[in-house]
This record gives C-alpha cells, structure tokens and sequence, in this order.
C-alpha cells in the first residue's frame, strides 16, 4: 500500500530498510513519471522504497509563467505512483519546504543555466536546483531518478551533484512518447488537436538529426538535417503557429553549442517551441 505524507516528521518516523530511491515531480503525473517509477522500483528491488515527491515549486516560476495555472491533480498521481510501485507519495506544502517563507539563500546554476531554457525563463534553473537540494536533503535517497526530456536539468543536477559532494547517484531515465513520437508532458494537455499534430513537427526534427548520425554524419550535418526538416514541416503547415525557440546540438557536460567536428562522445540534440501558446521541449541522445 502506498503511503501518502506531507510533512518531514511524518516521512522520517516511517520504517525504512534496504536502498532508498527517489522520483521528483511537480505532479500531473503521465505515463512518462510512471517509467521514472518503474525504474526507482526495479533499482531498489523488493526490501528498498522508492519515494515519489509531489511538489509544485513556486521558485520554478517566473515572470509570466502562471504558477496557478500548473494542474494540481494529488489523487489521480497517488493512483500512478502506487500502480508504478511507490511505497510512498512525500507531498509537502509551501510552508514545508520553505518554512521561513522565500529562502534567503539559493543555488546557482552558474554559466550552465544561463542558455537555452535559461534564456527564456531566467531564475529558472535556480528555483529548480534550490528545490532538489532541499528534498535530497528531506528524502534522503541512494539514487535519485529523472527524465532525460528535461535534458538541461538532468544536466544541471548531475554537476550540481558532482560539484557540490551530494552523496547520491542520480540515474537519467529514457523518454517515453507516444505512438507518433510525441513527447509525453505535463503540458500536452493545453494543446487543442490540430496544435498536437503541429507539434509533431519537434520530434520529427530530432529523429532526422538522430537518423543523419547513425548514416555517420558529422555534427554540423546532424544540425542540418534537424533543422531542415523542422522548416519543410513548418513551411508544410498553412497558418502553423510553431514559434521556434532554440533547436541545438549541446554538450551535455557543460551544456554548450558543439561547434567541432572532431566532437566525440554522448551529445543532445535538442529543441524548445512555442505551439500556439504552449511551449514544448524534447531532445534526442546522440553518440559521436
């Protein structure tokens, strides 16, 4: 049976044996977080827990970004974390997480934090890692697992981990599309229908660029063939309301543009766009 709890003493006083594993949410749970959970399951086996966090982080939002309009939905995510193999729903409150109001005291993301998804939602990236310290801290998990969708945040914690001595593994987990190669999101939800086979036009781009690199193409050729086919599948669209943000092959240790041809090793290729008025990101891992 899956416990749910609010408070850092509720989740302290439960039994506890065998490796600890943590799947951090904002809620709205789909079946992509349920892979997370599968996955925490399978790492902490039958004698471990595995914790899901359910935390709608006020830090994350910024100017413009309407934090009331996030889909709170505790019920129907207790119901997918408990089907995935939670033992335990952690769904604090503000005042819990942040018991002496906004924190004085916050984590940089640094140089890594200020493109792509920096650019166009400043203080994002420092909301976010501010929050994921603090529940590491409250969870206190062996391995902690997230999605490579949100592929500069995975980044992102894992150098805040190594830079800063957290004592936790953090494991990438795949992303998980639909049949059409949508990627599943939170925010899906706000596109109408004609919108959702618009934003195909994303993912489309990315397996383009991924299909050029397994022929043996070279980073600037994996770039091409992305972007070509994001503006055919544009320009094929009468009235598309697809506004571009970024589409870029990054380093995803230091989540910088490869601009090298002799690049090697793990890359992501990744895309950010508004459709109609929901903005979407996905990405696609790459080996040169």
């Amino acid at each position: 049976m899956t416990v749910l709890v609010h408070t850092k003493r509720e989740l302290e006083a439960l039994p506890a044996s065998g490796p600890r594993a943590v799947v951090m949410t904002m809620g709205a749970l789909h079946e992509g977080h349920a892979s997370l959970v599968r996955a925490a399951r399978e790492r902490a086996g039958a004698e471990g827990t595995v914790v899901v966090t359910v935390f709608v982080n006020p830090l994350q939002f910024g100017a413009g970004e309407d934090l009331d309009r996030y889909p709170r939905t505790l019920d129907a995510d207790l119901m997918l974390a408990a089907e995935a193999g939670a033992d335990v729903v952690f769904a604090p409150g503000v005042d819990e997480v942040y018991p002496g109001g906004e924190p004085q005291v916050r984590l940089s993301a640094g140089p890594m934090g200020t493109g792509y998804e920096g650019a166009s939602r400043p203080g994002h990236f420092d909301g976010m890692l501010t929050v994921v310290a603090k529940l590491l801290h409250l969870t206190a998990p062996d391995v902690a697992f997230f999605g490579e969708k949100d592929g500069q945040q995975l980044a992102l914690i894992r150098r805040m981990v190594a830079d800063l001595n957290f004592p936790v593994e953090i494991a990438g987990v795949p992303t998980v599309r639909e049949a059409d190669g949508l990627a599943l999101s939170s925010r899906n939800r706000f596109l109408s229908a004609e919108e959702r086979e618009r934003a195909l036009a994303l993912s489309r781009a990315l397996f383009a660029g991924r299909d050029a690199r397994a022929a043996g193409a070279a980073p600037s050729a994996v770039k091409k063939a992305a972007s070509s086919t994001l503006a055919a599948s544009i320009e094929k669209q009468a009235g598309s309301t697809i506004a571009l943000d970024y589409l870029g092959l990054i380093d995803p240790s230091d989540f910088t543009e490869i601009d090298r041809e002799d690049f090697t090793g793990e890359a992501v290729l990744a895309v950010a766009a508004k459709v109609g008025a929901t903005r979407l990101i996905d990405n696609v891992r790459i080996r040169f």
